[in-house]
């Protein structure tokens, strides 16, 4: 009798092992069913509860930046634009997602405008793409090296009212969220980065989203009495959330959450970048193969890296004497626009161009050049992300205790020192422990470039997979040797006391 029973409760405990793996399979991690989290964010107003604190500190370093004190190290504008922000921004889509575009406080005082001044007109068709976003993200990081804006409080200040000036201007006349979806350089930095992140806004269950008539997640729900009052406002980026795939052009908003009637959107837990791995058509955005804008977004992302983070090492001062004396440049802009032409468009089209024709060649994959380049372009995106935390959390975690000092600084010059005198001396993590953090995001980076590399491979050649992956391969593991590299090297500590 024992032996029998012995082998019934195996087989329960083996048969309960089995139902536990296919509950998790079938109801993955959802943020909203997280005690406390959860129901914050369900509340409705849970998005402009977090924008306020936001907007709160863009005011005090605006005026920080225009009032308070020229030496960037002890100015709040320039200490937590070009140290903390950067670094809790790319930290948090890591951990969680677009977590900034969710607390936006740009979007808090277009909305508060929008209670007014409505919008009239639609986003012309010929300019819905990435190209004016990639122009603007590619000219702020080119304006970060050709004006310092790490060293001057003044210019940051501007940099924010600007920021603000541009959102009330398009979205005060251009309706829906056109700011964010086209116009925007920093969201679409966080759509690239997001889509390595390990949670996304989804459905919940695919089979409710069939049998629902309203559609409300991105029409907005409604008065039943008077349809055109709308109570709650749908995806405003033309996100329809049963066709939505992943992270890209997703706000994280969560209107689409608090519009639909059957609490069938949820924060789900997935696979990191899986998103790439695959082509299917997607809800406002169509397959990512032939978004040609899209890709050269991705690029712009990973070379982008790479070139920000040259520009605040040792030898690319040698390079830019090097370039003055021969080409005899009389200003820096002409060599900053050859150093960015080279690496940010001349670097990634030999590269991805070489790689694009081998794997033709080599593995018989049937797709134009064009095609191949731009499918196997996200792949990059994992590495680029990786190269971003690698350099902004170095900055982050070395200068991460700045922010006492300048805020000690602060009220003491208003006249209100309750916090005591500043403690400069206050700066960061030491070096010896933030450098195998970011060793390890690179690593995390390369990983997830070679994973998304090879399912496209798998994808393109049945055959012959390993040929159609090899010349991806060895390009991520290139780019990787040469992030590797630039963080090995001396790097200005910028705005912070360490700044040499």
């Amino acid at each position: 009798m024992t032996e029998p029973a012995a082998l019934s409760s195996a087989a329960k405990q083996e048969r309960l092992v089995d139902e536990e793996e296919e509950f998790l399979e079938a109801q993955p991690f959802d943020l909203l069913a997280v005690p406390v989290i959860g129901p914050l964010l369900r509340w409705r107003h849970s998005r402009t509860l977090l924008q306020i604190p936001l907007l709160a500190i863009s005011i005090v370093m605006i005026f920080e930046g225009l009032l308070g004190p020229t030496l960037s190290p002890k100015n709040m504008a320039t200490v937590l634009t070009w140290v903390h922000f950067r670094g809790a921004l790319v930290v948090a889509i890591l951990c969680a997602g677009n977590l900034f575009c969710l607390s936006c406080p740009f979007m808090l005082v277009r909305n508060f405008m929008r209670k007014w001044i409505h919008p009239r007109f639609a986003w012309p068709r010929r300019l819905r793409n990435k190209w004016i976003p990639i122009a603007l993200f590619v000219a702020v990081l080119f304006s970060y090296e050709l004006f310092g804006l790490w060293a001057s409080p003044w210019l940051t200040a501007w940099v924010i009212l600007g920021y603000f000036a541009a959102v009330l201007i398009v979205d005060g006349l251009f309706t829906h969220g056109t700011f964010c979806k086209y116009v925007c350089p920093i969201g679409q930095f966080n759509f690239v980065a997001s889509t390595v992140s390990p949670l996304e806004v989804a459905v919940r269950d695919h089979e409710v989203c069939d049998g629902c008539a309203t559609r409300d997640c991105i029409r907005g729900r409604r008065e039943p009495s008077s349809p055109l009052v709308i109570l709650q406002r749908g995806c405003e980026l033309a996100l329809f959330q049963p066709d939505k795939v992943g992270n890209m052009d997703c706000t994280f908003c969560l209107d689409c959450v608090h519009a639909c009637p059957h609490d069938n959107v949820g924060i789900l837990g997935r696979l990191p970048a899986g998103e790439l791995m695959s082509d299917p058509h997607r809800s406002g955005i169509g397959r990512f193969s032939r978004r040609n804008d899209i890709a050269a977004l991705a690029l712009v992302f990973c070379f982008g890296a790479l070139m920000n983070a040259f520009g605040m090492v040792s030898p690319v001062y040698t390079v830019e004497n090097w370039l003055e004396r021969t080409l005899h440049f009389q200003n820096q802009a002409g060599v900053l626009a050859i150093l960015f032409t080279a690496v940010i468009v001349v670097e990634p089209v030999l590269l991805l161009g070489l790689a694009a024709w081998i794997t033709r060649a080599w593995a018989g994959v049937k797709n134009s050049w064009l095609g191949v380049t731009v499918r196997y372009a996200y792949a990059l995106s994992p590495l680029g992300f990786g190269m971003w935390l690698a350099h902004y959390g170095y900055h982050f975690f070395t200068g991460l205790y700045t922010i006492v000092p300048v805020t000690q600084n602060a009220l003491a010059e208003i006249g209100w020192p309750i916090l005591g005198q500043p403690q400069w001396t206050l700066v960061g993590l030491p070096k010896t422990v933030v450098e195998p953090i970011e060793f390890g995001f690179l690593l995390l980076g390369l990983a997830g470039s070679m994973l998304v590399a090879w399912r496209l491979a798998q994808d393109d050649s049945e055959k012959h997979p390993m040929r159609a992956f090899a010349p991806w391969g060895v390009l991520c593991v290139i780019l990787f040797l040469c992030c590797a590299w630039l963080m090995t090297q001396p790097m200005d500590m910028r705005a912070t006391m360490l700044a040499g």
